[in-house]
C-alpha cells in the first residue's frame, strides 16, 4: 500500500516571471492590484435553465456530453457546438445560459451559501495527445508554462480535434468544488474573474455541473484564463494563459449584491494566489471575517507566495484563523521571515502563534508531508500533533493532479459544518484519495458519502 497526501505544488522562478505548477496563478511583471474596471465593465452570469445531467436523454445533445456527471464538474464537449448569442456564447446541450449584462445572478443571497471562496479561475483544457502534437506547439512532456503567442493555438486544438475533458479549475476552485462535494446542495459560492467568451461559457457550464455557485468578474476586453493539459503517458504539459483571472478587483467584490454574500457567508477561503491579484479584496475578506467572529482560511498555495508576496501576505497573517500549506511552503515561509528553522514542527508553531486580530479563535496551522503525517499546531498549545494519511493501492492511482486541492475542499466543508479539527483533516484526506483516482482535479459520480472517520 502506497501513503499518499495531497497538497504538493512544485513550482519555479523564471525570467520575469512567478510560476506555480498546480492550481495555477502567475505574476508576470509588474501591475497595480484592486485598480477598479472601467463603467460597465463588469458584467455576470445567470443561468436560463435548469442542468440535465443525462444528457443521453436528448437525441439532439447526446453526442454532445461525454463523461459528464454533476459531481465532477468537467465534461467533453466540442467547440462546435458553442453559438454566438447576441455577441456572446453559450452551448448547445441542456444547460443553456449566455452571458449577459444582468449585474447579478437572480439567485437571492441566502443562508444556504455558507461557504465563499476567492482566487483565480482558469478552464482546464485536457486531452491525451501525442509527441507529433507536443513538438507542433514547442512543448515538453513533463512541463508547466506560461503561454506564448506560438501556444495560442492549442486551446482550440484540443476542443476541435481532441476529446478534451474541460474542468472548472484553479486551486480555490477546484477547493470550492470539492467542498461542495461534501456539503449539502447551495452551500458554496466562488468569486473570481473571467472573459466574456465562449471560454467562460464552457466554464460556467462545468460549474453549474458541480452544483458550485458562481459570481464571476467579468471582463469584456481580455479572455478567461485557460490551462491546456496535453496528456501523453504519465506526463502532463501545462500550458496556461492566466488572462481576465489576473483582472479581479476590489469594485466586483463590493458592489453590494455580490458584497450580500460576503455578509451571509459563514466561513471564508482564500487560494495565496489571488496575493498576485488584489490583496485588498483578500483584505476586506480577513477584515468581515474578524467583525463577525467567523472562520477565515487562507491557503499558502506556493512557495514563491511567501518569498516573493511577503508583504501582502503578512498584512493577512493577523486574520487567520486556519492556514494550510505543505512542506515546501512551510520551508519558504521559514527562510523568507527568518525562522532560522527547518524543522516542520517548529514553523507549524511559529504560524499558528502569530499575533491575531479576532482572539475569540485560537489558529490553526496545518502543514502537509506528502506521504508523511499532516502536523496540525495551534495557538498557545505545545502540542503538535500528527495525523497519518490515509493508504491507497498505487494501481488505483491515476492522477494526483489537484490533490491538495481536494484536501483543503474536504477540511473547508468540516470547518463549514463545525467538525473537529481531527474530523476536518480527515475530511480532507477522504476526499483527496478519491480525488486521485479520478483524471484531473476532479470527484467522482455517482457521489460517495463520506464514511466519517473511526
Amino acid at each position: 500500500m502506497l501513503l499518499i497526501h495531497p497538497i504538493t505544488r512544485p513550482q519555479r522562478f523564471i525570467t520575469g516571471k512567478f510560476e506555480s505548477f498546480i492550481g495555477v496563478s502567475f505574476a508576470v511583471g509588474a501591475r497595480r492590484h484592486g485598480q477598479p474596471s472601467a463603467a460597465g465593465a463588469t458584467r455576470s452570469f445567470y443561468s436560463t435553465a435548469p442542468v440535465n445531467p443525462f444528457p443521453a436523454a436528448n437525441p439532439s445533445t447526446s453526442n454532445l456530453v461525454r463523461g459528464c456527471d454533476p459531481a465532477v464538474g468537467c465534461f467533453s464537449l466540442s467547440a462546435s457546438n458553442l453559438i454566438p448569442v447576441n455577441n456572446s456564447f453559450h452551448t448547445t446541450t441542456p444547460s443553456r445560459f449566455s452571458i449577459r449584462s444582468n449585474s447579478f445572478s437572480k439567485m437571492a443571497a441566502t443562508k444556504d451559501y455558507r461557504l465563499l471562496c476567492l482566487e483565480n479561475p482558469l478552464l482546464d483544457i485536457q486531452a491525451f495527445g501525442d509527441e507529433a502534437l507536443l513538438e507542433k506547439y514547442g512543448l515538453k512532456a513533463n512541463d508547466a508554462i506560461l503561454a506564448e503567442e506560438k501556444h495560442q493555438g492549442l486551446f482550440e486544438d484540443l476542443l476541435q480535434n481532441y476529446d478534451a475533458k474541460l474542468i472548472a479549475g484553479g486551486a480555490a476552485q477546484n477547493t470550492a468544488r470539492g467542498a461542495q462535494y461534501l456539503l449539502p446542495p447551495n452551500s458554496v459560492v466562488y468569486l473570481g474573474g473571467v472573459g466574456d467568451d465562449k471560454y467562460a461559457a464552457i466554464l460556467h457550464d462545468a460549474v453549474k455541473q458541480a452544483g458550485l455557485r458562481v459570481e464571476y468578474r467579468v471582463d469584456p476586453k481580455i479572455s478567461t484564463g485557460r490551462c491546456g493539459v496535453v496528456i501523453t503517458g504519465h506526463n502532463r504539459s501545462m500550458c496556461t494563459e492566466l488572462g481576465a483571472a489576473n483582472h479581479y478587483d476590489l469594485e466586483h467584490l463590493k458592489k453590494p449584491e455580490v458584497w450580500s454574500l460576503v455578509e451571509n457567508a459563514e466561513v471564508y477561503y482564500v487560494g495565496g494566489y489571488h496575493f498576485t491579484v488584489c490583496p485588498p479584496a483578500i483584505m476586506e475578506l480577513a477584515k468581515q471575517a474578524a467583525s463577525g467572529n467567523k472562520p477565515f482560511i487562507l491557503s499558502l498555495s506556493a512557495p514563491f507566495i511567501c518569498q516573493f508576496f511577503k508583504e501582502p501576505l503578512d498584512a493577512s497573517a493577523p486574520y487567520w484563523d486556519y492556514v494550510i500549506g505543505n512542506e515546501g511552503e512551510a520551508a519558504a515561509y521559514a527562510e523568507s521571515h527568518g525562522l532560522n528553522t527547518t524543522d516542520v514542527k517548529e514553523i507549524a508553531k511559529a504560524l499558528a502563534n502569530l499575533p491575531k486580530e479576532n482572539t475569540q479563535r485560537k489558529r490553526v496551522a496545518i502543514i502537509t508531508q506528502g506521504t508523511e503525517p499532516t502536523i496540525v499546531a495551534i495557538q498557545g498549545e505545545d502540542e503538535v500533533k500528527e495525523y497519518p494519511v490515509h493508504s491507497i493501492d498505487p494501481a488505483k492511482i491515476n492522477d494526483t493532479n489537484g490533490a491538495g486541492d481536494a484536501f483543503a475542499g474536504g477540511f473547508a466543508a468540516g470547518v463549514v459544518e463545525g467538525k473537529s479539527i481531527e474530523e476536518s483533516i480527515h475530511m480532507g484526506q477522504w476526499l483527496a484519495k478519491l480525488s486521485i483516482q479520478e483524471l484531473g482535479p476532479s470527484y467522482p459520480f455517482p457521489k460517495q458519502a463520506y464514511p466519517g472517520h473511526n
